[in-house]
């Protein structure tokens, strides 16, 4: 039977060929040591989820909510942009509640995206940036994800090439895949070019908080003006370890934050009101549950990268994010990443997210997360090393991890 049209128009999940795999090997008994997919491991801290089950209680939390987010839930989020980045909103036009980052841009691309409309996009990303705009009809044309001199002279070839002129920008710093960094100077080059061509900038800014070199990442909305082009978006998924909550934001350009609530007001009655109030009070907090998150983060980036080192794959420490992107190990590049995540799972009991997934141009690497605690994050070293030692000597056959035990 044929394809629906939307349906065609989205490649194979690459993903999930690594999720049948991981299920497959957990069915024989394997003790699969996950660093595949971003799903906080993490409890969500106390004070929320007493919050959550104060408000439950009341009857009259039960009924319908709010799609655009409760009035208190708007506010605190203004409010934490004020703190954190000096930057004012107002909670009532520039403020929308939704339900995570993930389904925001999926109805931002709904909103605005006329079929055939050309969308900048990094390549590799994180699959819905560029996705959600090819279910909307779009077009995406790629662009490097690196924020460095490269990146103007990248956005000018997009502009002179694209017919028509392209629509929007997609940017994600602190980066996921790539965990890459940008600069508030970097912003200001980005905010002048798109402002000159006319071009809306929609901002993933999910990774803000989970930072472990001391220099908190900044938002676009930061660069005086960027409110006239931009929209940015944020998660409390990672922030709060609340990945099931489904809560997230989408603040900044009047004109653009309307066109999302009036698609979302058609589609849903947002978040249960409890998940919305115990939001607003985790937003409203002293910030010690989200020193507390990014210091766990931190240690375990410091024990991958040496364990992962001293086991023979170098891994570049990432500045921010949960993930670090690890080039694949030379001896294996050649097979690219998918069939590379694969053998993971066969050889060494340890599932990583193959490249491809984000974008052809990320299949060179894995993304890895930082998702079990210390003690598996070793584990998973030592059977790697046991994977490479193997491999190293038989080429041509690389020996399972039970061989080993």
């Amino acid at each position: 039977m044929e394809e629906f049209h939307k349906v065609r128009r989205l490649p194979p999940y690459v993903f999930e060929q690594v999720n049948r795999l991981k299920a497959s090997a957990r069915s024989r008994g394997a003790d699969i040591i996950d660093l595949g997919m971003g799903n906080p491991d993490l409890p969500t801290p106390k004070a929320i989820v007493d919050k959550l089950c104060e408000v439950v209680r009341d009857p009259r939390t039960h009924r319908y909510s709010s799609s655009r987010g409760i009035p208190g839930l708007r506010r605190a989020q203004a409010a934490y942009y004020g703190r954190r980045f000096g930057v004012k909103l107002n909670p009532d036009t520039q403020v929308v509640a939704t339900l995570g980052s993930k389904e925001g841009f999926a109805n931002m691309a709904q909103a605005i995206t006329a079929p055939g409309d050309v969308i900048l996009c990094p390549n590799p990303t994180y699959p819905i940036h560029a996705f959600g705009f090819i279910m909307s009809g779009g077009v995406i044309r790629s662009l490097q994800v690196e924020p460095d001199d490269g990146f103007i002279p990248a956005l000018e070839r997009g502009v002179r090439h694209s017919i028509p002129k392209p629509l929007a920008l997609i940017l994600n710093y602190p980066s996921n895949p790539t965990a890459l960094v940008a600069s508030l100077d970097f912003y200001k080059d980005v905010v002048a070019f798109a402002k000159k061509n006319d071009i809306i900038i929609l901002s993933d800014l999910a990774y803000s908080e989970i930072y472990f070199d001391g220099n908190p990442p900044p938002s676009v909305l930061q660069v005086p003006g960027a409110i006239d082009v931009c929209v940015e978006f944020t998660s409390m998924s990672k922030t709060f370890s609340m990945p099931g909550w489904r809560m997230g934001f989408a603040v900044g350009n009047e004109r653009l934050i309307s066109a999302l609530t009036r698609v979302k007001s058609y589609l849903d009655y947002g978040a249960f009101t409890p998940i919305q109030v115990a939001a607003a009070h985790a937003l409203n907090g002293d910030g010690a549950d989200i020193a507390e998150v990014r210091d766990i983060y931190h240690k375990r980036r410091d024990v991958m990268v040496d364990a992962f080192g001293r086991a023979g794959w170098t891994i570049p420490a990432p500045a921010a994010s949960m993930f670090a992107w690890a080039p694949i190990p030379e001896p294996f590049r050649h097979l690219g990443s998918l069939e590379f995540s694969k053998l993971l799972i066969e050889h060494a009991d340890v599932a990583v997210a193959p490249g491809v997934g984000f974008g052809e141009h990320g299949d060179d690497f894995v993304r890895v997360a930082l998702v079990e605690n210390e003690h598996r994050i070793r584990q998973a070293a030592r059977n790697i090393k046991r994977f490479l030692s193997a491999s190293a000597k038989q080429p041509n056959n690389v020996v399972p991890l039970s061989a080993h035990r």
